[in-house]
């Protein structure tokens, strides 16, 4: 192994270490299950904001839009940006202060908790099918998390796929384990700040390498359907391709997806101060809007790259790594570069973990405190629902790199199904519980279950049909979820007045 790659895998080490050692730390703070899965309500405004948008972008910030953008131009990738814009915006605006308020006089520390305890659910049935939702969707999303570290340090280092992967989940474990949601949401705002360097550091030496930003855009411009909004570049054929107001709105229907983001409503729920929402707002807007914006444009400068000879031709999905290739062409120039590749690098390592740290953390609870304690009304002590939890999450883990093992598995054709898979299960209920004096458990627990099954039967049934069919089914099964949920909580018998007093409690909060 050279020197370069030397330094730039000490830099990605050290970085492991960091994350361990905030775990560590932060375990000093977790000392109930409160704390594990909520923090203890205690997060400062800007923690919140970062380590809500760290965990929701993963892998896709850093490799899939730049990977995109490189491909087929600026279409797929403007428009899905456009989308988890404004869908994180207006989550941020109309979800966060309501649910936070909620699931505090509620006195839930789990979304799925809190379904319940909106609806008045005694035997917990709802807690149940959210909770087996959120296995469902999100132990094989975490578990193309571990696989994507294995193949990073794998194709960068010839290290063992296997070792690498197994090493990476080890360390997120550790460290989500030892200080739960402390942990995860700190290490996740110091993980969105690396982000942010490597994006920042990649678009400047890029753009450098291409030759200026008027050569990448001169490159861009000469090819057919590749910098507008209405076509996409087909690089094959090297003509464009008509994006369809169909295509448009289905591509848009990602920002859908936010309400009903387990890993990012906790944040809401878990500020210390509701007031400083606004706060946190502004932050998450301005920095997922800057953030994508500058991984859009590093597709477009590795593009021209490409065409100047500074880094291969990428085809298909390999498209995706062309920041990895960046990073590359980066640590050649000396130490301190490959020492600046490394950070790039580890930032590539931060997007996937601060969102599997997130699921892992959703996901143990789910089993811990959802199914055992509150379905199945196990009684366990005080003292030792901690250690349950914590349990609960290193198996789940363990179960997610048995299904990572397989090298060859796609790591983010997962991601987009997952995220429709709570959009339309969760989003739905989430908005009728917080906005809808009238809803009530039963038409929550059919939402809960068409729109889950729903994405399933438009994904594999419906959608391969083609045609209007073809859209994201996230869509769909939104609008049926909601459809349904309305319909049966109108047919059915109104909520208690115990229940319309607390919604009418919590709405007159100012």
């Amino acid at each position: 192994m050279s020197a370069t790659s030397i330094t730039m895998l000490v830099a990605m080490v050290l970085y492991l270490f960091g994350m361990m050692g905030i775990g560590i730390k932060l375990s000093e703070k977790t000392s109930s299950v409160g704390d594990f899965y909520l923090g203890g309500r205690k997060l400062g405004p800007f923690v919140t904001a970062m380590s809500a948008e760290a965990s929701d972008m993963s892998s896709w910030l850093l490799m899939g839009i730049p990977g995109l953008a490189y491909l087929a131009g600026i279409a797929e990738a403007s428009w899905t940006i456009i989308g988890l814009a404004v869908g994180t915006y207006i989550n941020w605006l109309v979800v966060a202060k309501k649910l936070r308020r909620y699931t505090e006089k509620s006195r839930s520390i789990t979304l799925p908790e809190f379904f319940s305890n909106r609806y008045g659910d005694k035997r917990y049935v709802l807690t149940l099918i959210a909770a087996i939702w959120i296995i469902v969707f999100f132990v094989p999303y975490t578990a193309s998390g571990f696989a994507a570290c294995g193949k990073l340090f794998n194709s960068l280092f010839g290290v063992d796929y296997h070792a690498a992967m197994i090493i990476s989940a080890i360390v997120i474990m550790f460290y989500t384990a030892m200080g739960g949601f402390l942990a995860a949401s700190t290490t996740d705002f110091i993980q969105s700040i690396v982000m942010s360097f490597a994006l920042i550091l990649i678009l400047i030496f890029g753009t450098v390498k291409a030759g200026g930003m008027g050569a990448v855009m001169e490159n861009a411009k000469g090819l057919a359907g590749y910098l507008t909004l209405t076509a996409s570049h087909d690089a094959a054929t090297g003509t464009a391709v008509p994006y369809t107001f169909l295509t448009i709105v289905s591509t848009l229907a990602w920002g859908l997806g936010y309400f009903g983001m387990p890993h990012i409503l906790l944040r809401f729920m878990a500020i210390e101060d509701d007031n400083k929402l606004k706060l946190s707002r502004r932050v998450a807007s301005v920095w997922v809007v800057i953030s994508m914006c500058a991984a859009l444009l590093i597709g477009i400068v590795g593009l021209q790259m490409s065409h100047v000879g500074e880094i291969k031709t990428l085809e298909a999905a390999e498209s995706e790594t062309v920041i990895v290739k960046i990073a590359d062409l980066l640590a050649t120039n000396g130490i301190l570069a490959a020492l600046f590749a490394g950070v790039v690098l580890s930032g590539i390592l931060a997007a996937t973990m601060s969102t599997a740290d997130s699921q892992l953390l959703a996901s143990s609870s789910s089993v811990s405190n959802d199914i055992l304690t509150k379905f199945f009304g196990i009684k366990i002590k005080e003292g030792k629902q901690l250690l349950v939890s914590r349990l609960s999450l290193i198996v789940i883990a363990v179960v997610a790199v048995f299904l990572a093992w397989n090298k060859d598995s796609s790591v983010f054709r997962i991601v987009s199904f997952a995220w429709a898979g709570f959009g339309a299960s969760f989003g739905p209920v989430v908005l009728l519980a917080l906005f809808w004096r009238r809803s009530n458990r039963y038409g929550a627990i059919a939402g809960m279950l068409a729109g889950g099954i729903m994405i399933f039967i438009w994904k594999f049934a419906v959608r391969p049909m083609g045609g209007i069919l073809d859209i994201y089914e996230l869509l769909p099964a939104f609008i049926i979820a909601l459809v349904i949920n309305i319909i049966v909580s109108l047919a059915t018998k109104a909520p208690d007045k115990e229940l319309t007093d607390l919604y009418d409690e919590v709405t007159a909060m100012k």
